[in-house]
Order: structure tokens, then C-alpha cells, then sequence
């Protein structure tokens, strides 16, 4: 039986509504106000509410997200090709921490299961990684962690997995350029994630520019832990090493290293910690309209009682927050947070100049057959991840996280970008929305999908975690999605669940944020 069809206005003063139906709505149906259709209006996509003139700003989220190119008449289909989108907002006059949140009282008594370290930092899951210092020895590390999975990894019951960080940097780079700061940084943050139990444990080549005590400088890696020897030096297996001969030489030095390292982290067991040792990123990927009506809204939601429970949230994506960057700096606990949030807006604006880009640059095809016409629409979805609590600290790309609340860590949009430098800050779970979908995973930290869109959850059941479609069905509301996320957060965080790109041992590789030039 066909559904009535079903808009949703997102703010009283729009002059649009997005189509919910399953296929979309064709030319004459009527909607619920009388509403007559002109034109066929895709499942996402906006119709017009009322006839908009010429130049005529569009309104979605009571802002304008375009302007109107010629006379769009009430009941037509509004899309990318008939807006004019507007200017990027200015950095100067901003508000600076205007919003003063209703105080909400803290959650408390929720906690998980987790991973102590010695530095006091909570791990979700137990995993060697073995840092590279290029992409040279890429694979004779996977090689060997073959090995390793096979032949060490069932000793150890206790330890989830191994995994190798390979990335595309280290040699062929402006090592001493400034900006190369941003992937050395982010690279070594990456080998101290909580989930890794501070074993580090490192293949260099050898005559690369990024070497291991570049990388890893004495200090850097040192963790006070009872189980390691007093003073222990950072340990390399360096490829061109004149003892190793032959590949297999070089192979069984890294398993053989492995299973020292293999040892200790078995030793560890799960503890009952608070739920303010979660340190979470949100990020979206394969937007629709719906994301910021159903998954983005949960999970905004979510981060509130994350907030309320003393965790640590970030969100990230820095041209899909660019356009409300007036409501992020009004929501500034202090004067200084909103300096810093522009500052990075404003150096991300200068780096996409420097490639003759702008933020327009973002929106991509799915993106735009899911409903949504330019990088303003998909910025106010966006940014109610971040949820209503106030903004208290900021990072750059690459650095490491050192404080509860919410934390705007400024990467840009790209998902495998944004996930990197996410686990650089320490992140040990992960939530990711998406409406066009995407079988998007990390191999260090456990990655909880939502739907936006009941048919996605439907199609994709064994790739999605939580569907946030109910809201627009109408059988739960945004906060019983935000509370459903937030009990499997603690589920997933103590081991009891695994996310389904977990079962399917589903990953992308990690990508390295490099602004500086390459040689």
C-alpha cells in the first residue's frame, strides 16, 4: 500500500520541504496542505512551499541556503541548477561566545568495559600496530603481518588484532617545509592511540627522509609501564640493516619483534571504567538531505549526553562547518576558542585558494542526487552533529587531545582524511552517518554506521549499525535514536558488540593530511 506522501519542513520560515517518500513523489500528488506537484520531486529533494520570485532567497533551516535564478512556481522541484549559492560568510564581526547552553545536569553511573594504560588514557579494543616510517616497506610489513595473524596472533587471546600503519608519506617530501609538520604529527599521535596499549613498535627502511627518531623522538613514546624493561629504546626493525639477508631475514625480524610486543598486550584485561574515558569522533559521509533530519540530529543528541557524562567529543570537517561558522564562535566558551576556530577557517580558506578551489569544492554527486544543492544546505546538516553543548577547545590537523567536552579538531571533509587525524587525537570510538551509504571502516577503532533513511538500513542491513530512518517514519523520535546510540557506544566500547565492519573486517586506509610540498 503507498504511503500519503510525506514532506518535512525543516523551520517555519522555509520556503521549501524535503520529499521522505520511498521513490519520491510524482507530477499532481497533493500534499497534506493541498499542495499540488508540477514537477516530479525525488525522494530528498526539495519542493517549493510557495511561489519564489527571481533572486529570491530559497530557505532551508530558516536560512538562505541559494538564491533563485528565475521564478520557481509553489510545487516544483527545487534542485542545484536553479540556485544561485550564496557568498561565504565573512570572518571579521563574528559573534564570539554569545550562547550561554542551558546547563544540563550530568549523567552519571554509566560506564564500559575498557583498556586502562599506563598514561591513563581508556582503550576500546587491544591491538599491536606497527608504525612505518614510509610507504617503501609497505609491503614486506603487510607480508608480515600475514605471518603474524596466522602463526602468533592465536596465542594471544586477549589481543583483537594487528594491524600496520601504512600510509603514503615519508619520502619524496619537503620534510623540512613548515606545513610538513601536519603528517609527522599526525603520524605519531597515531602510533600512541589508546587502543594500541602504548606498544610502539616501528619498520623504517632506512635511508628515508622521515627517520624512526624523527618520527618517534626519545620522550614522544616513553610510557611509564611495569611490564616493559626500565629505559627501553624505541624499537625499529630498520629493512636495510646489513644482518638482514634476503626478504624472509626482514620478514621474521618483524614477527619475531611483534611477539615481544605480542606478549605484553596479552597480559592486559578489561576493566569497569567511567563513560568519560570515551573519546569519540562523529563525521559524515555520503550525505543526503535526510542527514541533517534523522542521523546528524541523533547523533547531536548523542554528543550532548557524551558531554553530560564527562567524555570527550570531536567533530571535524572543516568546509562542511565553513558556512556556520557564526553559530560555532556564538557557542565559544571563551573569546579565545572562537580566535582559534576562525583561525583555522581561515587558513583552510587560504589553502584551498592556494589550489584555485573553494568550499564549493565538497559537495559531490551523491551528495547532490540525495537532495542537497551546494555546500550550504550540506553544512547546516552537518554541523548539528557538534549537538548543543558549549564548544571548549580546538585542534589543529595532527594534534593530539588533551581535554573532555567538545572540541572542534579542524580536518578537512575528505572521510579518510578526517578519520586519520581523528585517531591521531586519541579518538577510541568512531560514529559515522551516511544517506547515499558506504561500507567506510577503521582498522583501530571500532566505526558505528548510522542510515540516515529507513530504505538504506533496509538495503545495506548488514552494514549499517543503527537505522535513524524511524524518525522520519514516524516510530521513534530523535532522542530515542541519540539514547539507542548511546547504550551501543558503551556496548561496542566494552567488547560485547562489534560493529558490522568490524564482523566484516571492513577498513580504509589511512590517509595522511600533507599541505606541505612534495619533491
Amino acid at each position: 500500500m503507498n504511503k500519503p506522501p510525506l514532506t518535512i519542513r525543516m523551520h517555519e520560515r522555509d520556503n521549501v520541504a524535503i520529499v521522505a517518500n520511498d521513490g519520491g513523489l510524482d507530477v499532481g500528488t497533493v500534499l497534506s496542505d493541498g499542495l499540488v506537484l508540477v514537477d516530479r520531486v525525488p525522494q530528498g529533494h526539495k519542493v517549493a512551499l510557495v511561489d519564489i520570485s527571481d533572486g529570491a532567497p530559497v530557505l532551508r533551516y530558516g536560512i538562505p541556503i541559494g538564491h533563485a535564478l528565475k521564478t520557481i512556481p509553489a510545487g516544483s522541484w527545487v534542485h542545484e541548477r536553479l540556485l544561485q549559492m550564496p557568498a561565504a560568510r565573512g570572518l571579521e564581526g563574528l559573534p564570539i561566545s554569545t550562547v550561554k547552553a542551558l546547563a544540563l545536569p550530568p549523567l552519571q553511573g554509566y560506564t564500559f568495559e575498557g583498556f586502562r594504560n599506563a598514561d591513563g588514557s581508556v582503550g576500546t579494543r587491544n591491538i599491536l600496530a606497527i608504525t612505518q616510517t614510509v610507504q617503501c616497506v609497505a609491503g614486506v610489513t603487510d607480508f608480515a603481518v600475514k605471518r603474524i595473524k596466522a602463526e602468533l596472533l592465536p596465542r594471544y587471546p586477549n589481543v583483537d588484532d594487528v594491524v600496520s600503519l601504512e600510509h603514503g608519506y615519508g619520502c619524496g617530501v619537503a620534510i623540512d617545509a613548515p606545513d610538513a609538520v601536519v603528517p609527522i604529527r599526525t603520524l605519531r599521535n597515531i602510533s600512541l592511540n589508546p587502543n594500541f596499549g602504548g606498544e610502539v613498535m616501528v619498520v623504517s627502511l632506512g635511508c628515508e627522509k622521515l627517520q624512526p627518531e624523527r618520527l618517534l623522538p626519545p620522550g614522544s613514546f616513553a610510557i611509564a609501564d611495569e611490564r616493559k624493561p626500565e629505559g627501553s629504546a624505541l624499537d625499529v626493525v630498520c629493512l636495510q640493516d646489513d644482518a638482514h639477508v634476503g626478504f624472509m631475514s626482514m620478514v621474521d625480524s618483524i614477527v619475531r619483534q611483534a611477539d615481544t610486543h605480542l606478549q605484553r598486550l596479552n597480559q592486559r584485561r578489561r576493566e569497569t571504567v567511567p563513560a568519560s574515558e570515551l573519546v569519540v569522533g562523529v563525521q559524515c559521509g555520503g550525505s543526503d538531505a535526510f542527514s541533517g533530519v534523522t542521523a546528524n540530529p541523533a547523533v547531536g543528541f548523542c554528543t550532548d549526553l557524551l558531554v553530560r557524562v564527562g567524555a570527550s567529543v570531536m567533530f571535524s570537517e572543516t568546509t562542511e562547518v565553513r558556512d556556520g561558522i557564526d553559530q560555532l564562535t556564538s557557542r565559544a566558551t571563551t573569546p579565545e576558542v572562537a580566535r582559534r576556530m576562525i583561525e583555522e577557517m581561515a587558513w583552510y580558506d587560504s589553502y584551498l585558494q592556494r589550489g584555485s578551489a573553494d568550499r564549493s569544492a565538497n559537495t559531490t554527486p551523491g551528495n547532490k542526487k540525495g537532495g542537497l544543492s551546494n555546500i550550504v544546505e550540506k553544512a547546516m546538516g552537518s554541523i548539528v552533529k557538534s549537538g548543543s553543548a558549549p564548544i571548549s577547545h580546538v585542534l589543529a590537523p595532527g594534534e593530539k587531545l588533551k581535554h573532555k567536552g567538545l572540541t572542534y579538531a579542524a580536518t578537512p571533509a575528505s572521510d579518510f582524511i578526517c578519520g586519520t587525524l581523528q585517531l591521531a587525537a586519541g579518538m577510541n570510538l568512531h560514529v559515522f552517518t551516511t544517506g547515499r551509504g558506504t561500507p567506510y571502516g577503521l582498522a583501530a577503532v571500532p566505526v558505528i554506521k548510522v542510515a540516515t533513511r529507513s530504505d538504506l538500513a533496509r538495503r545495506w542491513h548488514d552494514l549499517m549499525d543503527i537505522n535513524a530512518g524511524t524518525i522520519t517514519d514516524g516510530t521513534a523520535t530523535i532522542e530515542d535514536v541519540g539514547w539507542q546510540l548511546f547504550h551501543l557506544m558503551l556496548d561496542v566500547a566494552s567488547g560485547r558488540k562489534k560493529t558490522w565492519a568490524e564482523q566484516w573486517k571492513l577498513h580504509n586506509a589511512l590517509v595522511l593530511f600533507n599541505p606541505a610540498p612534495v619533491t
